[in-house]
């Protein structure tokens, strides 16, 4: 609904009404069914972009008063996202006395109206520290960085990076002041891996590490995308280099075994005085560069045509990127402090074979695109959901591209002359004999690059199903950890609702749990709370071994809007269970029932009575109505027939003069009236007698009335008629 103005979070700040994660946005479809294209959102140009970003600097501040941050926190714009229908999403990172705030991330969803509807927190509510002054030197700080590397051996700080001062707040429990440092040693990805460890400013201990080289590390598979059509440029001399001005500039250089630390060092751009470029042999170093530029310009333009994005950074700017990095470097990764990509040439593995093919360009440009929006943390599940989100857009930028010498398929590096054939398989992960394909509660502590077997096994089965098929030329088998079997939804929109969670709702603390929530939230304002997709969606992830699948909609088609009951046609009785309204306790979402405003939701920032959701509404903290209604609803014929239902009204008015109201109307009467003068801690049980509707089938609906100052929430659960 349009909840949540600047007071009514406030409110909620001020009351902890819980961890608010994803809010829910039940209703009306923000797509057809017919297309995912932009995944609901508008297409901007770079001014379109720099006005939003300006808007969005210059609502920083009112932003983080409302949302109850503390006066030494501030928000800085990172990112916004505008839907089809005018709604904005503003993506803000947060700092604390100038500090940088790891995982202090968080998106404010406002609606057309400009309405604030709900918040995305990675760390919700204010931070407080005693003092930004460190018990521990940033020297020492290094020193324990290195001592406790667990990813690389031999590990030293590096001069570049050094101890950074940050307040760390990912974990639960309070935040504490910390240093990051990054070290080098000889880890996974060469001689020159590099690792984030973080150490308590105080105590000294570690918080959390990860390794930075976000890249497919492991055997491989040489490139060869065959005869293939490139972008270039011509210089003054007339020479042509690899300087692809439609795709932002994007420049793909020969790093000549410049070490990974620093592909530059080296690097010269490729120049040749005809426009021909390599001859398919990883022996002529123009090759590799060939595979590079047409692997970065399709996963540019699948980015562009699929989500209306312009780059990485939705900016139009093109990342430089470097082939031939290091020596006997089987690896590729994404570097966000340089803004850089970077391919190795393989080592004996894999017969020295480039690895610059076509999934590997998508899985490390779609890296920076994480970077850009959620900023997943390179650690634990939302390490896993990272690598997850770089192999679903590498596989779907394989599939966009066409290449018939490498045709889509689910298997990650097919082309890297693996030993079983393959990097890592969608469809059955756990056939690599390392990756997950269920979720388990040790999830978060499974190498990354295996925990993302179960976002990937999910996006598999959400798209193609449990059905075993040839997709590629290569067998698939969805395998499904429950034994379930359905159709999929497609991967066009099974990938427009994984990017719409990612950019939208994901933060940088988000764990599979809640990218569940966040897919299923992405799904309704695509196609609709009650559409197959969502359902799809629900079912994917239950075969995943993670909840339950949502209750069967009944259609095959998207089908946003709800189903009422049909009018019986006889004396009407209640159906089994005794309650003659359909789905009284909103565990099916908006089913059964009509809402002028998403009022239907799942969100973390109230509690349900029972389950997980509930009707919350009104909160304004401004003048606005709404109501919540089912038709058809057969009262019984004998007995005392009511409606019950369990009630918490919450407030920031005071006394007993009822301001704000929420009434009780059956067939346009109102029964029964409660205000802001009902205000409880608590859910309570209310009753309303419908002895004079006895045998009649009634139109039921409650309307809630806000005045112009100050807010009142009523949030509404286990309605029952019998």
């Amino acid at each position: 609904m349009n909840r949540k103005t600047a007071l009514a979070v406030a409110v909620a700040a001020a009351l902890t009404l819980g961890s608010a994660v994803v809010a829910s946005s039940q209703g009306v479809a923000l797509a057809s069914s017919g297309t995912s294209n932009g995944s609901a959102f508008r297409a901007m140009s770079a001014s379109d972009r720099a006005a939003a970003m300006d808007r969005a600097g210059r609502e920083a501040d009112a932003a983080a008063k409302a949302l109850g941050l503390g006066p030494d926190e501030r928000l800085v714009a990172k990112d916004v996202l505008v839907d089809n229908d005018g709604a904005r999403h503003v993506r803000y990172d947060r700092t604390y006395r100038g500090l940088p705030v790891v995982g202090g991330d968080l998106v404010v969803h406002y609606a057309k109206n400009g309405r604030v509807t709900s918040t995305s927190w990675a760390h919700e509510g204010a931070i407080r520290l005693a003092g930004v002054t460190p018990k521990l030197s940033g020297q020492d700080a290094s020193a324990a960085a290195a001592r406790s590397a667990k990813h690389v051996k031999q590990a030293h700080a590096t001069d570049r990076d050094g101890s950074q001062l940050v307040v760390w707040a990912t974990a639960h429990g309070a935040p504490v002041l910390a240093y990051r440092t990054t070290v080098t040693g000889t880890g996974q990805a060469g001689a020159a891996s590099r690792e984030a460890v973080l150490v308590d400013a105080g105590s000294g201990a570690v918080l959390d590490q990860y390794e930075l080289e976000q890249g497919v590390s492991g055997s491989g598979d040489g490139v060869n995308v065959g005869q293939v059509t490139i972008e270039t440029s011509q210089d003054g001399s007339g020479n042509y280099t690899l300087t692809d001005a439609s795709h932002g500039g994007t420049i793909v250089y020969d790093s000549n075994n410049s070490p990974q630390s620093n592909p530059a060092q080296n690097a010269q751009a490729f120049s040749n005085s005809s426009d021909n470029w390599g001859d398919g042999t990883a022996a002529n170093r123009e090759s590799a560069a060939v595979d590079a530029s047409f692997g970065l310009a399709k996963t540019w333009d699948f980015y562009q045509s699929t989500f209306n994005r312009s780059g990485i950074r939705n900016d139009g700017r093109g990342a430089p990127a470097y082939v031939h990095v290091d020596n006997q470097l089987l690896n590729a990764f994404y570097d966000d402090s340089c803004f850089c990509m970077s391919f190795g040439d393989g080592s004996s593995q894999n017969g020295n074979t480039p690895l610059t093919a076509l999934d590997v360009s998508g899985h490390e440009m779609t890296h920076g695109v994480t970077a850009a929006t959620a900023n997943l943390n390179y650690s634990g599940e939302s390490g896993g959901l990272n690598e997850s989100t770089s192999d679903i857009m590498g596989t779907m930028v394989e599939f966009y591209a066409n290449d018939p010498s490498d045709p889509g398929d689910y298997y990650i590096g097919e082309k890297l002359n693996m030993g079983n054939g393959y990097l890592r398989r969608m469809d059955n992960p756990s056939l690599d004999g390392s990756s997950l394909s269920c979720y388990s509660s040790n999830a978060g502590s499974v190498d990354v690059h295996y925990s993302s077997g179960i976002g990937n096994h999910f996006f598999y089965l959400t798209a193609e199903g449990t059905s075993p098929k040839t997709i590629g030329g290569l067998p698939h088998d969805g395998a499904p950890c429950n034994g379930d079997s359905f159709g999929g939804i497609g991967k066009d929109k099974a990938a427009a609702i994984w990017y719409r969670a990612l950019t939208t709702y994901m933060t940088s603390t988000t764990d599979y749990n809640a990218a569940r929530t966040a897919t299923l939230q992405a799904a309704a304002d695509l196609y609709g709370a009650n559409s197959q997709e969502r359902y799809i969606v629900s079912k994917a992830w239950a075969a995943v071994s993670l909840g339950t699948a949502l209750p069967d909609p009944g259609t095959g088609n998207p089908s946003p809007s709800p189903t009422p009951t049909p009018s019986p046609t006889s004396t009407p009785t209640p159906p089994p269970g005794g309650n003659a309204l359909a789905n009284g306790g909103f565990e099916q979402g908006a089913t059964g029932w009509t809402q002028s405003a998403n009022d239907i939701t799942n969100s973390t920032q109230q509690a349900a009575h029972s389950g997980s959701w509930y009707a919350w509404m009104m909160g304004y903290g401004s003048a606005a109505s709404e109501t919540l209604s089912q038709s058809n609803v057969a009262v019984p014929s004998t007995g005392s027939p009511k409606l019950t239902f369990w009630l918490k009204v919450t407030t920031q008015e005071t006394g007993t003069t009822a301001y704000d109201t929420l009434k009780v109307n059956v067939n346009g009467r109102t029964l029964k009236t409660y205000s802001n003068a009902n205000a409880s801690a608590g859910y309570v049980q209310k009753s309303v007698d419908l002895s004079a509707f006895a045998g009649q089938t009634v139109n039921l609906s409650f309307a809630g009335q806000e005045d112009a100052a100050l807010s009142t929430i009523f949030l509404i659960d286990d309605v029952k008629v019998g």
